[in-house]
């Protein structure tokens, strides 16, 4: 394992931990005034509403006694991050994978959905990589209207998409995977044609030297130069598959997945919820790319390519 590698990820990770664990004193300032109020820890005239925050802040500031409460509100408004991992915790290790509380259950159906997109969208992708590198008529028809299709924001289209396959009986797993699927094959279609096009023109006049056939050309020299840029766009494609998943669950109110722990918490008030469903979903993103990576290692090494 590459340390020196490892030092300027962990600098940023702790960089973004500290400014959130201050972040959480001015964001929580006015719960805490009113907890202090309620434990009798301070007493202060109430303000105005539209000045509750920085009467709070400036409480908060004045009576450093009080501010461990911001760190350990039942409800804030930014949870601090003991109180996340503690979330993630309890949700992962002490609950059955199999009861609807445990995170590992909610994971694995939005998983379920992203994988199934996922493998959709790699393999029409491909598809229609190839058909674009072969043939000039859906290089100049298809790519636009692919580029085109990305400019749509899936926020608008995934309702669009689980109403209608609901309106005809189409409900559950595919309607998530189809959205994770058009969210995935963009990736795969630019980077498997830059990575089909990639050889340069030496090596195709020399295959045209000994009478290759597109099929020789395709199997011995595109295809495997096109591997390094096929991996790159595969882990985009799968943190983007996740995404999709998430967002296919939230217009259908899902009892399932992440994006149904984040509708819970929202719509109960339980933001520590929300926050430990949404690392949940980084922590399962960061975990499939790097499988993707260790596969990508191990296949350029068995080809002689090396990892770029």
């Amino acid at each position: 394992m590459n340390i020196k590698g490892i030092i300027p990820a962990l600098t940023v990770v702790g960089f973004i931990l500290l400014i959130w664990t201050v972040a959480v004193v001015p964001m929580n300032a006015h719960l805490t005034a009113d907890q202090a109020q309620r434990d009798g820890l301070v007493m202060t005239p109430e303000a105005p509403r539209d000045r509750q925050d920085f009467a709070g802040l400036t409480l908060a500031l004045k009576n450093p006694a009080i501010i461990p409460l911001a760190y350990n509100l039942e409800r804030p408004r930014l949870p601090s991050p003991h109180q996340v991992a503690a979330e993630l915790y309890t949700t992962v290790f002490t609950k059955a994978p199999t009861s609807r509380r445990s995170l590992v259950y909610h994971a694995w159906v939005t998983l379920s959905a992203t994988l199934l997109g996922f493998v959709i969208g790699t393999t029409l992708g491909v598809m229609l990589a190839v058909g674009i590198v072969y043939n000039r008529t859906m290089d100049k028809s298809v790519m636009p209207w692919a580029i085109t299709s990305q400019t749509i924001p899936i926020l608008a289209l995934a309702p669009m998409i689980i109403v209608m396959l609901g309106a005809i009986g189409i409900q559950g797993l595919l309607p998530k995977s189809i959205i994770s699927a058009y969210l995935s094959f963009f990736p795969v279609v630019v980077g498997m044609v830059k990575g089909l096009r990639s050889p340069d023109g030496m090596q195709l006049d020399l295959l045209r030297t000994y009478s290759a056939s597109a099929n020789q050309g395709f199997w011995k020299l595109r295809l495997p130069a096109s591997m390094p840029y096929l991996f790159t766009s595969l882990k985009i494609g799968i943190s983007a598959a996740l995404v999709g998943a998430i967002v296919g669950e939230l217009p259908t109110g899902a009892r399932a997945g992440f994006g149904a722990r984040m509708l819970v918490g929202d719509q109960y008030g339980q933001p520590i919820v929300t926050w430990a469903a949404l690392f949940g979903a980084a922590i399962t993103a960061a975990l499939l790319v790097a499988i993707l990576s260790f596969i990508e290692k191990r296949t350029l090494r068995r080809m002689g390519m090396g990892a770029v």
